[in-house]
């Protein structure tokens, strides 16, 4: 369902497939336990072409207020204009500012950036 790797100090989380509902919980889980053992460390995750359904959706953003809670930059990629604005549109607003983003390189660079 998911892998991760560090990439130039950014924990970089890669989901695969959309959970469905009954797994939204278990990947919500699985990346906020990354967070955790990775944290302060900056997170980007990347959703696949098959990963952009609404249980994952659903579960970036849960994770994003876990991240905001905690300090950590998050980011997010995804090939879909459709689920960039989700995301968008749907992510907390009282911590840090969800940044969508295309390209993964892209991600990471702006990660670092804003790290340092």
């Amino acid at each position: 369902m998911l892998s991760n790797t560090l990439e130039h100090g950014v924990l970089v989380i890669t989901v695969d497939r959309d959970p469905g509902i009954d797994g939204r919980a278990t990947l919500t889980t699985h990346i906020t336990n990354l967070v955790d053992a990775h944290q302060p460390t900056p997170v980007v995750i990347v959703l696949t072409d098959g990963a952009d359904g609404h249980a994952a959706v659903s579960a970036v953003l849960r994770a994003h207020q876990w991240c905001g809670r905690l300090g950590v930059l998050m980011s997010v990629v995804t090939h879909s204009a459709p689920v960039r604005r989700l995301l968008e549109n749907n992510a907390d607003t009282s911590g840090t500012r969800l940044v969508v983003h295309a390209r993964v390189d892209t991600a990471i660079t702006t990660a670092v950036t804003a790290a340092a």
